[in-house]
């Protein structure tokens, strides 16, 4: 998955909120130079609209269909919080940040869902203790 970089990934994150930890994986996409700060204030609407908890202690923020403007480059942001966050009463441990071009979102959330489908994966992601391990699991299993 071309779209992460282990700059991109933060290990051991703590957040009283969801919209903390929405703040955070948008501000790694914007330091990356993937989205303009508008974007992470679609991703906290796209929150309001639905949760963006998808299962699995996995919530995947994104931006509303109205922010695409907002995206520069395709990219995702993996923020690994152990001791977990609440979004919309589900507790949730791997919140990954996305921004696409064009419709390169459909590639993305299907294979992150493929990957966080299976709960031994998403245990490893949590347990991982360097970027390179999360970074290796995500390309292991696109190949």
């Amino acid at each position: 998955m071309p779209f992460i970089q282990t700059e991109m990934i933060r290990l051991n994150q703590t957040f009283s909120t969801s919209a903390e930890a929405i703040d955070a994986a948008g501000a790694v996409l914007h330091a990356a130079g993937c989205v303009s700060p508008a974007y992470i204030e679609a991703m906290h609407e796209r929150q309001a609209l639905s949760n963006v908890y998808i299962g699995n202690h996995v919530a995947i923020p994104h931006g509303t269909e109205e922010a695409k403007s907002a995206v520069q480059k395709t990219g995702i942001s993996i923020i690994q919080v152990p001791d977990g966050v609440d979004f919309g009463g589900q507790t949730t441990k791997l919140v990954i940040g996305i921004a696409a071009v064009n419709d390169e979102h459909l590639d993305l959330l299907s294979q992150i869902a493929v990957i966080c489908s299976d709960e031994d994966n998403v245990e490893r992601l949590v347990r991982a203790e360097t970027k390179e391990e999360i970074l290796s699991l995500f390309m292991e299993e696109v190949a």
